[in-house]
């Protein structure tokens, strides 16, 4: 329990205290980081939230103000200026831009996590990386991920629209993405491609480093039902030619960042988002039923015992959603000796990955839990709800962009369910595993003669392959 409490402005917060916060996760240095970080939202980011989902308008002027604080630069290491925070710290932050400010900023927020993380596990001899570390905040230099492909859908990761080769003493990248949050509004994308000299593995990816003037975004296209600030559209690099440098690691680097950076930072970090916006539309609830009376009967509405039920219920699968997510932080912290990216300059160094199976669960769980959360205040709050003046319709639509969004929760429960139960390899990330049994059962069931089709037309296949 905490003593301490919460304030909005002046006067103590109208939503839920921190008595129900799982504040023992953060350090004093920390707790003050969330305070200024509510007040920035109640001044800045939230008033601009309501701007970013009428007019569909990305939200730089958040992350002007985001860093005002420091928070760009939140995990940059000290040495190039930023404030050398851990897991912990930045699943707070992410949270609270999504509690009490933005969902649209948060999400944004999370790609560029998501970027910075790419770019610091291997920015040690990289002085491109390094430039944009350290002019972060004081420019505003918003980066973000692009890692999906218009042919493959939720299994971003494997890029088959996207390559690159070698062009003098640098690269020419292509890139074709079906999503990337903060298109066309970012100042540097991470983005992954197949890697030169591809052969056909798609394991063998590299990573890049490209600028806006680099990059086409279909800006004016982005019409989702919620999280409308976000600007997730289609981005197209074609064919550019880049420096050297603006390749992010070795080449083939791809398969180990995404296990070591991309994946964990989007996961702790979106769950923290989802998380957030289900104890919005809690505080959001408690505020009208703790307000709102029904005169006939002499009730407020939150006197009533379904109402409870709702809250209590909302509360609970709220954190324990959030205890997983934070503890799940501070795992990684304690591999990481509170992200210390020097630990990367061992090119092998992966200590992360080994918590990817826990990973999926936290997205899975934040994004299934909101969604429930959003329909049962929606129901608390009744038809005030259903207008937009309260703020919960614009919340409970940004809440369901979590299940679907990649990878969705369908594709993260059949990984835990058949790594549970196969072991790592059934998942066949790269469509290279061949499923004997199923390929055996098939062929039983064919006659001698489509036997035969079948085996002269593999043979013939064989043969032409080997030819080549």
């Amino acid at each position: 329990m905490s003593d301490d409490v919460k304030m909005w402005g002046d006067e103590e917060y109208w939503g839920i205290g921190y008595e129900y916060d799982p504040q023992f996760f953060l350090t004093d240095k920390q707790k003050k980081i969330q305070k200024d970080l509510i007040e920035l939202c109640r001044t800045t980011l939230s008033v601009n939230a309501l701007e970013s989902d009428k007019g569909y308008i990305f939200p730089r002027k958040n992350f002007e103000a985001l860093a005002s604080m420091g928070l760009l630069g939140l995990f940059v290491p000290e040495e190039l200026g930023g404030m050398g925070e851990n897991h912990v710290c930045m699943a707070m932050v992410v949270e609270t831009v999504a509690r009490y400010g933005c969902p649209s900023t948060a999400m944004c927020l999370t790609m560029h996590y998501g970027a910075c993380s790419a770019a610091l596990f291997r920015y040690h001899d990289n002085e491109a990386i390094q430039d944009i570390m350290r002019r972060i905040d004081k420019d505003c230099l918003i980066g973000t991920l692009s890692y999906s492909d218009p042919e493959t859908g939720s299994h971003f990761w494997y890029p088959i629209s996207s390559g690159a080769e070698k062009d003098g003493d640098g690269w020419k990248v292509t890139k074709k993405a079906s999503w990337t949050t903060s298109g066309g509004f970012a100042d540097w994308y991470i983005v992954q491609t197949t890697s030169p000299d591809f052969g056909g593995d798609f394991s063998d990816l590299s990573v890049w480093l490209i600028m806006a003037d680099e990059a086409q975004a279909d800006v004016a296209g982005w019409d989702g039902m919620g999280m409308r600030g976000n600007q997730s559209g289609a981005l197209l690099v074609d064919n550019v030619s880049i420096p050297a440098n603006r390749l992010v690691g070795p080449k083939g680097d791809g398969a180990l960042s995404n296990d070591e950076t991309v994946d964990p930072f989007f996961l702790v970090n979106s769950s923290c988002a989802w998380n957030g916006i289900g104890m919005a539309m809690i505080d959001l609830a408690k505020k009208h039923t703790t307000r709102k009376k029904h005169v006939d009967v002499g009730l407020r509405v939150c006197d009533y015992p379904t109402i409870q039920d709702y809250i209590g219920e909302a509360i609970i699968g709220s954190n324990a959603s959030r205890m997983n997510v934070y503890g799940m932080a501070q795992a990684l912290d304690k591999l990481t000796n509170d992200c210390d990216w020097s630990i990367h300059t061992d090119l092998e160094a992966a200590p992360r990955s080994v918590l990817l199976n826990q990973l999926w669960q936290i997205k899975f769980q934040a994004a299934k839990t909101v969604h429930e959360v959003s329909d049962k205040m929606l129901h608390a709050c009744g038809g005030t709800a259903y207008k937009a003046g309260l703020g919960m319709e614009r919340l409970l639509r940004d809440a369901k962009a979590g299940w679907v969004m990649g990878p969705t929760n369908e594709v993260l429960r059949q990984f835990v369910g058949k790594h549970a139960l196969l072991g790592f390899d059934s998942l066949d990330y790269w469509n290279t595993s061949i499923n004997q049994r199923s390929i055996d059962n098939e062929v039983k069931k064919m006659s001698p003669e489509e036997k035969k089709v079948l085996a002269e037309r593999l043979l013939s296949e064989a043969n032409a392959a080997a030819a080549e």
